[in-house]
């Protein structure tokens, strides 16, 4: 179980790789976006958002936007930016990047094995957010943004992965941001076999990030059931998802820390007196970054306070109540802060692991925020305990690496 399948994946072509591919629109500014697209007709951002080049689609009806992309698309493969690949084949994917190596499988994984929870997950999702994808989906037949799945180690997949990534690979370069990209092609039919036999016996699988992706693709491929229920064999891409797969020694969580804008009405006497309520509070004179669990970094009123909560204020067998993202949102920002709704509190923002604890420090010390709190990153143990549990993590409990690139592989299903 999971029920994985080769496919023939459009690439970019060998000399167009560094501009065809690019990182997930939301990772732009709009002006940085629109500079990119009119900089750079093969950039695969015009397969996402025509309206950064053509300000003629603003305000205009959903199925312009979308007939420009079909006619962009159509453009990508006249002038040759993407290539299909002739046979359906398997991926071997390895990104490098600031000083980790990780390696993963590259294919197609039927929806049913997440509408029938075989592939677990810990986050909840949107509903706004999956229709806007699903359309997308639906609409351009383009999936080209994977979700990356973990399982526990399997000896026959190391085993080829390792002859793989041993061989020349079909796609390498180097990103504009450094990370290093390298796709092998397994078109061998005995190791294609091999490979799905043992994703098959593989018992549970886990979403590490694309929750939202997961959830749209299954929602569009049920659109498109429906549609064609007629000649409907549930072997069509449209049943179908890209996924990258990386073991859990491959895969890797970062922190997500919080900073708050303001107190409320809260004095620092009495906010500090909350605190010591479930917490130890203890000044110190450096910047924390939490060096194992249960310890949270809270920087003040221009003090690091390192505060451990008290053993009582927590179930230890609770796999989400356990969570230091969820100690902090329990016995803190909800009934101190008065935080109750991290998703639409404007009061908070999330800053993903990279960026640094003395940069979260700056923008205290600058007034843009009152508060900062630094977390122990959680473990991918702590993410397959609560998906076994089919519990729900706080919002942003978790950064994962890799985050994809869009337009590396492309599955097309229309």
């Amino acid at each position: 179980m999971p029920n994985i399948k080769p496919f023939c994946g459009l690439k970019p072509a060998t000399h167009l790789q560094s501009k065809v591919v690019t990182r997930p629109l939301e990772n732009y500014g709009s002006g940085e976006a629109r500079l990119i697209a009119s900089e750079n007709s093969c950039s695969f951002l015009h397969l996402i958002n025509p309206e950064l080049d053509n300000p003629y689609l603003r305000g205009t009806r959903q199925e312009l936007i979308f007939k420009k992309i079909a006619e962009n698309f159509e453009g990508f493969l006249e002038h040759h930016y993407l290539e299909r690949e002739k046979v359906p084949v398997i991926y071997v994917y390895q990104v490098v990047h600031d000083g980790l190596c990780q390696t993963g499988i590259w294919t197609l994984t039927h929806i049913n094995d997440y509408l029938e929870g075989r592939i677990k997950k810990h986050e909840s999702t949107v509903e706004r957010r999956e229709k806007l994808l699903a359309d997308y989906l639906q609409q351009t037949g383009l999936d080209a943004n994977p979700v990356l799945i973990t399982y526990h180690p399997d000896p026959t997949i190391n085993r080829l992965i390792k002859k793989y990534i041993a061989l020349k690979p079909a796609l390498d370069f180097v990103f504009a941001d450094q990370t290093e990209h390298r796709i092998w092609a397994i078109d061998d039919p005995q190791d294609l076999a091999e490979m799905v036999r043992a994703f098959g016996a593989i018992p549970a699988v886990y979403i590490a990030d694309g929750h939202h992706r997961a959830a749209s693709m299954a929602k569009m491929g049920l659109q498109k059931q429906a549609l064609n229920a007629d000649k409907h064999t549930g072997t069509e891409l449209y049943n179908y998802f890209t996924t990258v797969y990386m073991n859990t020694e491959e895969v890797k969580v970062l922190e997500f820390n919080r900073l708050i804008r303001d107190m409320g009405r809260l004095s620092k006497a009495d906010f500090m007196k909350a605190l010591a309520e479930c917490f130890e509070v203890l000044p110190v004179t450096a910047a924390i970054k939490p060096a194992c669990l249960h310890q949270i970094g809270m920087y003040f009123d221009g003090q690091w306070y390192l505060l451990q909560p008290k053993p009582e204020i927590y179930d230890s067998n609770n796999p989400v109540g356990v969570l230091d993202v969820s100690i902090l949102q329990n016995f803190i920002l909800a009934p101190i802060l008065g935080i109750k709704d991290p998703r639409t509190d404007a009061r908070i923002n999330f800053e993903g692991g990279r960026t640094a604890v003395l940069e979260l420090q700056e923008k205290v010390d600058n007034g843009l925020f009152a508060i900062a709190f630094t977390l122990f990153p959680t473990s991918v143990a702590q993410v397959i305990a609560v998906a076994e549990a089919d519990g729900v993590m706080p919002p942003k409990s978790t950064w994962v690496e890799p985050k994809f690139l869009v337009g590396l592989l492309t599955n097309y299903f229309n």
